[in-house]
């Protein structure tokens, strides 16, 4: 029997230098901003995961993985990163911290659906999330936030949407406004845009169908409609972007598709290669989210971008990575007498190999070249010699190898 990964899976490799280039960058990005690394489980409670995305959104709908254990517990595995943080945020007592309590996850999501490129079933995706904080500032930082990924990565054809969609108290009567235009033009619609006008008015506008969506330009817009605080907040979110120099685009019909998103609401979108699925980051306001849970009133921002299409994007930009090196492989007839030694280069940030397949000191050399390492040391009795392309040999005694090596 041949095995494969699962349909709407796929392996990331050591040889994938560019994915895990991605990784070592959030890691270093992250922290810079104050954010600290959390990971939750890999599923959850299926009540958590139906009452932040919404009984009737598609995820919940149509590409939850939902099963039932052996306690006849119903769980599902995780299709997003909010809600299970902001779970762990108010169980281990993080809302006793000072706030905002900034964090972050690079962790698997599961959703069912058709896979395609850039898209699969189990994905892996990094969440952001400030909580505590109605400062519009924080709104622009976090965006800020990726732009500046995406710069350090060299990722230039994209573009940044933005709208703000109220809260819940100037949503209601835009909601209003916007049945009353759907229902006199009920034909523009689809099977599609129906079924989603049916669980919340505002996804009608999560609809992929292009003829439907020219349509919907002509309806009623979520930012004519905002309060003076919500208009007030979106001011300051764009004043704040434009002192960061974050170029955007103002789109009125951004509303995300998750019942907890309120105010700001923002995209990335990928725009080398005109691809539908062209979203590479989004995110928003939860400003009802925690007191959902069971928390008190507390506003909070997030995103969520996927690797796999950030991969893409970097692909289709050209941008490539360099596999990591080992920093030396050391060529020796006898290991045993080396081992301490090379325990010695590793403690001392020197990342080191030699052969323990049994190959002939000629093997030796050429294994240690196909893996290309910065440097091959030839040990000889007491003797090293450091071989270094383009430079001429160094011969060291032994026990000076670590300080000849050491960065």
């Amino acid at each position: 029997m041949k095995f494969e990964a699962p349909k709407g899976t796929h392996d990331i490799l050591p040889s994938d230098a560019l994915w895990w280039r991605v990784v070592r960058e959030i890691e270093e990005l992250l922290p810079l901003y104050g954010y600290r690394r959390i990971q939750t489980p890999v599923f959850e409670d299926t009540a958590l995961i139906h009452r932040t995305s919404g009984e009737g959104s598609d995820i919940v709908q149509k590409e939850t993985y939902t099963f039932t254990d052996r306690g006849d517990r119903s769980l599902t595995l995780r299709p997003e990163g909010t809600a299970p943080i902001v779970r762990a945020y108010l169980e281990h007592g993080l809302h006793r911290e000072p706030r905002p309590v900034k964090l972050f996850t690079i962790a698997t999501m599961y959703r069912y659906a058709a896979p395609q490129r850039g898209r699969y079933r189990e994905h892996t995706q990094l969440s952001a999330e400030a909580i505590g904080s109605a400062d519009p500032a924080i709104d622009a930082e976090l965006i800020q936030l990726y732009d500046e990924l995406l710069r350090r990565l060299g990722v230039t054809a994209y573009e940044v949407q933005l709208n703000s969609i109220g809260d819940r108290n100037c949503r209601p009567a835009y909601v209003q406004r916007l049945n009353e235009w759907l229902d006199a033009h009920a034909e523009v619609l689809d099977e599609d845009a129906r079924s989603k006008r049916a669980t919340s008015p505002l996804r009608v506008f999560d609809v992929k169908n292009e003829r439907v969506l020219e349509a919907l330009r002509d309806a009623p817009k979520i930012g004519e409609s905002l309060c003076d605080e919500c208009r007030e907040h979106f001011d300051q979110v764009r004043s704040c972007l434009g002192a960061y120099g974050v170029r955007y685009r103002l789109e009125p019909t951004l509303v995300r598709g998750l019942d907890y998103y309120t105010r700001t609401t923002f995209e990335f979108k990928d725009t080398a290669t005109g691809a539908a699925e062209d979203t590479i980051c989004g995110g928003g306001r939860y400003d009802g989210l925690v007191e959902e849970l069971g928390g008190e009133p507390t506003p909070a921002i997030g995103f969520g971008a996927g690797l796999d299409r950030l991969d893409l994007a970097l692909e289709d930009a050209g941008v490539t990575a360099e596999p990591e090196r080992l920093d030396a492989f050391v060529v020796a007839d006898e290991k045993a007498p080396l081992l301490p030694l090379l325990a010695e280069l590793r403690r001392a940030g020197v990342s080191v190999d030699l052969d323990y397949a049994g190959r002939s000191h000629n093997a030796q050399m050429k294994h240690a070249q196909r893996l290309d390492p910065r440097r091959i040391v030839v040990v000889e009795g007491e003797t090293a010699t450091i071989r270094e392309r383009a430079k001429e040999d160094v011969r060291v005694p032994l026990e000076q190898l670590v300080v000849t090596l050491r960065p």
